[in-house]
């Protein structure tokens, strides 16, 4: 599935189940809170922190779809074609970033 179709999934599944979207800053909250969600998570299974027994059952995977079920909303909701978006960042980073991580001696 690209983003596009993705885009298109959220949008009915909120009409169909949602009712409505959240508001833009009602969404950035969500956002924010599962952001946080995943950052727990790599802190504690792959960071110095230490995993209590009810953060091994958390599945990281399902943490980051629902940062991009929410990002895929406020693309939605605000009116930008994330596909598009993501096509030009992508070129950009190419083009302004690949000698400099060929070169970077720390990730050699």
């Amino acid at each position: 599935m690209n983003i596009q179709n993705a885009q298109l999934e959220v949008d009915k599944w909120i009409q169909a189940h949602g009712v409505r979207y959240f508001n833009e800053l009602t969404n950035m909250a969500q956002l924010t809170e599962e952001v946080g969600e995943v950052a727990r998570i790599i802190a504690r299974r792959y960071g110095e922190q230490s995993e209590k027994p009810s953060d091994k059952e958390k599945d990281l995977g399902e943490e980051l779809a629902d940062v991009l079920f929410v990002v895929l909303c406020l693309a939605n909701q605000t009116g930008i074609d994330l596909q598009q978006a993501f096509d030009k960042k992508l070129d950009l980073k190419t083009k302004r970033d690949h000698d400099r991580h060929q070169n970077n001696e720390k990730l050699k």
